[in-house]
């Protein structure tokens, strides 16, 4: 069973149509039955189902289509992950780099670094994708991206190594102009409580946070609306619509820390690979400028 055949197999699996797949594969559609066929003659055994009796135009596997998908898809893991070692073997530094990462660290955290990486190995293209941070850990497991750089979970997914690069301090923030931003004393949680929050989605982390904080002292989380975006979420509480709890890197004159009966939480930020897969050499690299950075940081912290 070749790379092409597995993979037009996989591709009609996922898009349910030939033709969808001849089109995401850059190839004709009797190219794609070819392969398709081809895998069947190895197999002994029809993949799919041609003729649909249900009416509609998408294309179903047959049990034997179905015990292939999973194995196709470790085969070519495997042989994936192979090539990558024996690339490897090389000393040389360039290709492909995928990442992931999460706008927030992409835009206050990764530029200085993604400069210097560029400028140190130019033969290097980095892809880099963004997406929330527990999207990057699905990413990681389909073997999509190599790295991701992303807030980390509170408890590490199976098969997933990490390590902490940062402490992101949260701090409750509102416009100077709203009713919480003018009470001189502690803003006690009931009175947080009272007024609306501007948060990140219910499946982020950084929300789970918050809810948790809320839920140990018996009152509710009033949300007026939500975004994963960090900076969209700052452009709405600036503006005097709600509260919220953002990373005190963003903390600037529009704004103002709002002193809590709450003892802020600090988001863990780092990054992860996965347990079983070889990094390419552009990833090794990537990686060793990572720890000498959070290195030089962490020297700093302590001499001041």
């Amino acid at each position: 069973m070749d790379i092409p055949s597995l993979t037009a197999f996989l591709t009609v699996a996922e898009c349910g149509s030939f033709s969808l797949a001849a089109k995401q594969l850059h190839l004709t559609q009797p190219a794609v039955s070819k392969r398709i066929a081809s895998l069947e003659q190895q197999l002994g055994t029809s993949l799919f189902d041609r003729k649909n009796t249900t009416g509609s135009r998408r294309t179903h596997l047959n049990e034997a289509g179905r015990t292939l998908l999973p194995k196709a898809s470790q085969m070519l893991e495997l042989m994936k992950d192979t090539r990558q070692q024996i690339n490897n073997l090389k000393t040389q530094i360039k290709g492909p780099l995928s990442l992931a990462t999460s706008h927030h660290i992409g835009l206050r955290r990764l530029p200085n670094i993604l400069k210097h990486f560029a400028s140190t190995y130019p033969d290097v293209t980095l892809d880099i994708k963004f997406v929330d941070s527990e999207a990057a850990y699905e990413l990681l497991h389909r073997g999509e991206v190599e790295l991701g750089l992303i807030t980390l979970a509170p408890v590490n997914p199976d098969n997933i190594l990490s390590r902490k690069l940062w402490n992101d301090p949260l701090v409750f923030m509102a416009s100077r102009e709203h009713p919480l931003a003018q009470i001189k004393e502690t803003v006690s949680p009931k009175a947080l409580s009272q007024h609306q929050a501007v948060l990140p989605g219910v499946r982020t982390f950084t929300y789970r946070l918050v809810q948790n904080l809320f839920d140990q002292q018996g009152l509710t989380l009033q949300t007026a609306m939500s975004s994963n975006y960090l900076e969209t979420i700052r452009m709405l509480t600036a503006i005097g619509i709600a509260w919220s709890i953002l990373p005190k890197s963003m903390l600037e004159d529009d704004l103002t820390e709002l002193k809590t009966g709450f003892q802020p939480p600090v988001r863990e930020l780092g990054y992860i690979r996965h347990e079983y897969r070889t990094l390419s050499n552009a990833a090794r690299a990537f990686l060793e400028l990572l720890d000498n950075t959070q290195s030089e940081v962490t020297i700093t912290e302590t001499l001041s």
